[in-house]
């Protein structure tokens, strides 16, 4: 009877489920999941900038909440982009600055994205 008992304790099924843990792919994983966020975060905020541009160029209401709203959050996504070229017609200077700001976070956030994932070595499929 002793025998039973320390053969159930050496193995539990506890014990052979911590053991059977790859840590490896669980790294990976949230490698690769961290460089998901990364690269969708970019596609988000692109969009954004790419709507507040249709939005402008379309000649949307101003004052509706959602082209308001569109306007705040490109303001603060364009960064130093929002007055970086200044030509005279008003469509024109936030198709192009809103433009390049969009092409800026697709560009970063690939490239973030790469390079989480090669400094994380996970395997990309």
């Amino acid at each position: 009877m002793a025998e039973h008992a320390e053969d159930a304790d050496n193995h539990s099924p506890r014990t052979e489920r911590a053991a059977d843990v790859d840590w490896r792919r669980v790294k990976d994983q949230g490698v690769l999941l961290l460089a998901g966020v990364v690269r969708w975060a970019g596609l988000i905020f692109a969009a954004i900038l790419v709507l507040h541009v249709i939005f402008v160029v379309g000649s949307a209401n101003p004052a509706n909440g959602i082209v308001s709203w569109m306007r705040g959050w490109a303001d603060t996504l364009a960064i130093g982009f929002k007055d970086l070229f200044q030509p005279d017609d008003e469509k024109l200077r936030v198709l192009v600055n809103y433009g390049v700001a969009a092409l800026f976070w697709l560009i970063v956030s690939s490239i973030l994205a790469r390079i989480i994932r090669r400094l994380g070595g996970a395997a990309t499929s």
